[in-house]
Formats: structure tokens, sequence, C-alpha cells
């Protein structure tokens, strides 16, 4: 017998002996119930992390890191704010930009839209949209009035590369005829497809030249995107670069325009680390029941160890080491078999498809149709500490009633 001799009981305990092979077996599901538990929450929060991310990147691939407005709404000489923001050392990009809700028709077919004005040269920087055109070259050229239409947008119009469309502004034209809507013909010569219906339907692209002609806005922007090396540091560093510059600037960054949609994400992710925790929780206290049936089984054992000298504190720490041994053992089960999913998922959800024949995520209903997957150290960590503290919580009570075994109550009936 080697020393700790509670380590060494506790271990012998964990182990089936003659008439103990169902209380191992329930040892056994204890192991496997927080296994799978750990499992299943890291696999779960791993693929929360992955749509966070794709959501995020999507998001910000179309409205940039940061936007720069003048105090009136609009930017005169938006050259050489474009250079000055360049100029700045966390600023990857800078592309001047003018937003006007416009109305576009085809035939019978009429929609609402956002007209963008960009400029083909240096949106780029700033934005992913021009690298995600699905038909035509998307060339945007100054007074041939050229439009990239959203994807939904497209078929809605019923519109085609080629094809041209007309586009009316809010803006009135005062004429001998009387207020006119001012409208313009587009020539569609690309269509784009981000994968988000709220810009593959509401999103259109032109020329900066071109919408601002037709906005008569002559040469002025109505602001300045960029794009930082840290986007998470955002708010501050769009601030720092509005300051550098000359005059009043209003500055808007992605967590403002969509604070509501990221914080309902994270609130989404906490509620489901929550109830898979609890999972894990009720997999943790299988070990109270799992510790009483053996204290009951080992009364004649325990009474004797106190017989030979074994104090109270020593048996608790005996069933404290065999608790113990089922949540570590069960933990690190749970723990490799996450990681392994979480690492694999993509390529597990494909062949899972093939094998029943059923695709969990059409692409022509949702537009993230893959299972993206982002594993986090921090989270395993976090998850790992949660069920190995279950697991200690859940020995407490059961070792403290076999430290409070009597030895002649115990032996009276053996």
């Amino acid at each position: 017998m080697f020393r700790p001799v509670e380590l060494f009981i506790g271990l012998r305990y964990t182990r089936a002996r003659r008439r103990t092979h169902f209380v191992s077996f329930i040892t056994f599901t204890s192991m496997i119930g927080i296994a799978l538990g750990v499992a299943a929450l890291i696999t779960v929060i791993s693929v929360m992390n992955g749509f966070e991310r794709e959501l995020r990147e999507r998001i910000l691939g179309m409205i940039s890191h940061a936007e720069i407005h003048g105090e009136r709404g609009e930017i005169d000489d938006w050259r050489d704010v474009v250079e000055r923001a360049q100029g700045h050392p966390r600023v990857l990009g800078a592309a001047p930009f003018i937003d006007g809700e416009v109305m576009v028709t085809r035939g019978g077919n009429v929609s609402g839209t956002v007209l963008r004005g960009v400029d083909p040269q240096l949106e780029p920087e700033v934005s992913q949209v021009l690298d995600k055109i699905v038909a035509g070259e998307g060339k945007l050229e100054p007074g041939e009035y050229g439009i990239v239409l959203g994807s939904a947008l497209a078929r809605e119009l019923r519109a085609q590369v080629g094809d041209r469309i007309t586009v009316i502004t809010p803006e009135a034209r005062v004429s001998v005829a009387g207020v006119t809507p001012r409208m313009r013909r587009f020539t569609v010569t690309g269509i784009f497809e981000v994968g988000m219906h709220e810009y593959d339907r509401t999103l259109s692209l032109a020329h900066l030249e071109d919408v601002a002609r037709i906005k008569q806005m002559g040469d002025k922007a109505g602001g300045i995107r960029l794009k930082l090396d840290d986007m998470m540091a955002a708010p501050w560093l769009a601030q720092d670069v509005a300051h550098a510059l000359p005059g009043y600037y209003r500055v808007i960054d992605w967590t403002r325009q969509h604070a509501n949609f990221f914080r309902a994400v994270q609130t989404e992710k906490t509620v489901m680390f929550v109830i898979l925790a609890l999972i894990v929780a009720v997999a943790a206290f299988n070990i109270v029941s799992t510790l009483v049936m053996v204290v009951r089984d080992k009364q004649a054992d325990i009474a004797i160890l106190r017989t030979l000298g074994l104090s109270p504190r020593s048996v608790m720490a005996v069933f404290i080491v065999q608790g113990a041994i089922i949540g570590v053992v069960g933990t690190a089960l749970g723990v490799a078999g996450g990681v392994a999913l979480a690492l694999n998922v993509e390529n597990i959800v494909p062949a899972v498809e093939s094998l029943l024949n059923f695709e969990f995520l059409p692409a022509d209903v949702y537009y993230i149709s893959d299972l993206p997957s982002e594993l986090r150290g921090a989270d395993v960590g976090r998850i790992t500490a949660l069920a190995a503290v279950l697991s200690l919580l859940a020995t407490i009570y059961p070792a403290w009633r076999a430290a409070r075994t009597e030895p002649a109550e115990a032996l009276r009936y053996e």
C-alpha cells in the first residue's frame, strides 16, 4: 500500500470488485454523462463562435469598420480627407461614398433600394462587395451610368446584366410641367451576392460621380468609409482619425450601427452556455447518487478502517478522491471529444448529410449553409473548470455522510 492511504483506497473503490459491479457501472455512466455534457458544450459554443464570426465578417464586408461624415452631412474636399485618413498608421483603407434611398423600376417591376455611390478604385480597400460579383464584370465608369445590383434585388426586378433600369430619386425637379421626380436610366453591369438578405435585397452600387450628379451634389461625398487594423478598437480609433482632420466631423463605427444585433448574438451565446451547463451539472450530480451507493455498500469497510485508526477526515478524503477521479476522467474525455468535434464539425456535417441524404441547412433557405466553427481556448478552459468544480462539489455530501459512520452501528449486523 502506498501513501497517501486516502488516494490508494479511493482508487481501489473506483474499480469493480466482486459484488460492486453494479456500482462500478453507475460510476462508468456518470463519467460518460460528464464527458457527453462537456463535449456538447464545447462543440455548440464553438459553432456559435463560428456563426458570430461569419456574420461579423459578412456585415463588416459591407459596412466597413467606421464612417466619417461632415458637420452638415456632406464632405466638400473629400479627396483631402481620404488622403489624410490614409496617412494614419492604423488605417488600412479609406474610400468616399454617397448613400441615398431611391426607387428602381424595370418594366412593371418596382422596388426600393439604397443606391450607394462608390469609387471603384478605392472601394475594395474598405469592403468586399465588388469581390462578390456573381454575374457580369461590375464595371463602374463615370458618366456611363452603370449599376451593380444585389442578387435578391435583381430577382425582384427580373433584371439581368445588360438590362436597362430606371432610378427615381426622391429629390424633386421643378419645370414648366410642374414638380416631377428626378429620374435616370442605368445599365446593369453586374450582380453581387454577399449571402445576407439585408444587403442582397436592398443595396445597389453605382459610380460616385454618377450618384452625385443625379443627387445634384456636385463634387461632394456623403462620407468616408474606413478600414482599420483592429476592428475591435474602431470606437476610439475612428475618433482619433477624425480629430486629426481639420474641421468638425461626425464618426459612426460598426459597434453603433449593429450594436443590438451583436448584443443579441452574445446574449444567445450566454443563454446556450447556461442551458448546456445544466447538462454538465446533471451529469456531475449523478456522482452524488453513485457515491451514496458506494458509501452504503462500503459501510463495513468504513467501520473497519475507523477501528484501525483512520480519522473521519481521512474517510471523507477517500470518497472525495473517488468522486474527483470520476469527474476528472469524465471531463478529460469530454474535452478531448469536444475539441475533436469542434475542429472537424465542418467535415463531419457534410458526411452525415450525405449518409442520411438530408441537408441540415439548405442553401435556398439559409444564407449560411454550412456549420462554421471557431474553437477558443478561453471557452475550453472555462468549460473544463466548470465541470471540475461541479464534480468536486458533488462529492462533498456523500463523503460527509461516510465520515459520520459509527463503527459499532455499522458492524452490529455483520
